[in-house]
């Protein structure tokens, strides 16, 4: 028998909804089936992520009689050419193939024709529960019409809704220790995880002044440019800043957030770095592909520094997205200190990009263009 009451129990381990969308997250990992239950329909929804031509006929016949329909975001609607305000349901014949499909998923351009209309709410949150896995931003979907022979999670469309509020609530401290870099500075790691496992990281720098406020950056992941050095971005360099500014002010914070490629995922970052080196520039190639330009959310950012006590800060960024996210989560933030990495060949594009269409302060980078744009005074020599 079970020690304590079913109310306990259900308080400890989480609510249905909770229970149910984590289960769903994880059949969309396995790119399985889920079916996603509004007030109006329940669907049966399936991940484009991965498909192919086995598992395009399997989940055909799962869905018989109904013909399965295709479910985008509204972004890619417009990518697509579509007067879309919401997610849009793209009529199928039942005979394309593989390869139709995801290009009118993930392609730049595509000529193909199609019938549309706006999608309802279950088609909606699985959009928003397949963006929660950094799969594709696309499902396949068909109205659930019987039963099934196989087990499958069932989500409901408004627990989808909470889901973020729901893992920034359950952010816990893991573990902590110490770590020496080799600056000399002493560092300690404080490892955060939420209820589906997502770890993000509070380096602790030196020894911080909370009663004072904090220098705090906020440092997406970059496998690419942290780890490796890549140029095509300024990630690397702005984390080495961020570092040794902390170390001359005598302590700080840098919290290391599992958000790759602002948000998509590191699949889905790759995805909008081939529709770069197509012509696209940073904002376009995600939404493009289907996303926001910014899919981030700052909330558990917030909790992060809350945790730790840490709850009036100076803050690192040239991002004003950080800014709001964070006053947002009850941050009080008392300044901005910029971070001017170095401009090359392979990053400027990118810059100027986040510059001109994000809003993000890059007076140094904006000098650099002045200057290159005046024309250069003639010293030749009057002829005589």
């Amino acid at each position: 028998m079970f020690a304590g009451s079913a109310v306990e129990r259900f308080n400890l381990f989480g609510t249905n909804s909770q229970i149910s969308v984590s289960r769903g997250l994880a059949e969309f990992h396995a790119r399985r089936p889920v079916l996603v239950s509004a007030a109006a329909e329940t669907l049966l929804a399936l991940p484009v992520e991965g498909l192919d031509a086995q598992r395009l006929a399997a989940f055909a016949k799962l869905c018989a009689p109904a013909v399965p329909r295709l479910v985008i975001t509204v972004r890619r609607a417009v990518a697509l050419g579509l007067d879309a305000t919401a997610p849009m349901v793209l009529q199928l014949t039942g005979r394309q193939s593989v390869d139709a499909i995801l290009s009118l998923v993930g392609d730049a351009k595509t000529s193909t024709k199609f019938d549309a209309t706006p999608a309802g709410p279950a088609a909606s949150a699985a959009i928003q529960l397949v963006k929660l896995s950094h799969g594709l931003p696309a499902v396949l979907a068909a109205f659930a019409t019987g039963s099934f022979d196989c087990d499958i999670v069932a989500v409901e469309a408004e627990a989808v809704a909470h889901f973020r509020d729901d893992l920034v609530a359950s952010l816990a401290i893991a573990s902590e220790a110490s770590v020496p870099l080799n600056s000399g500075t002493r560092t300690r790691f404080v490892i955060f995880r939420d209820a589906i496992g997502g770890s993000s990281v509070a380096i602790i720098v030196g020894k911080p002044d909370l009663g004072a406020p904090v220098p705090v950056r906020l440092h997406s992941a970059c496998l690419t440019g942290d780890v490796f050095g890549s140029r095509r971005c300024d990630c690397g360099d702005q984390l080495k800043l961020a570092l040794g500014r902390l170390e001359d002010l005598d302590g700080g914070i840098i919290l290391y957030l599992a958000q790759e490629g602002r948000g998509l995922g590191l699949a889905n970052k790759m995805r909008t770095y081939q529709m770069q080196d197509g012509g696209l520039d940073t904002v376009d190639a995600n939404t493009t592909l289907g996303f926001d330009d910014d899919e981030r959310d700052y909330g558990i950012a917030g909790r992060m520094l809350q945790i730790l006590e840490c709850t009036r800060i100076a803050l690192l960024t040239n991002n004003p997205a950080k800014l709001d996210g964070l006053a947002k989560a009850g941050v009080e933030i008392v300044s901005r200190l910029p971070l001017e990495a170095p401009i090359n060949a392979d990053n400027r594009r990118y810059l100027t990009a986040k510059a001109a269409r994000a809003g993000h302060h890059l007076d140094h980078l904006m000098a650099s263009l002045a200057d290159a744009s005046e024309p250069k005074q003639d010293l030749a020599p009057l002829a005589t």
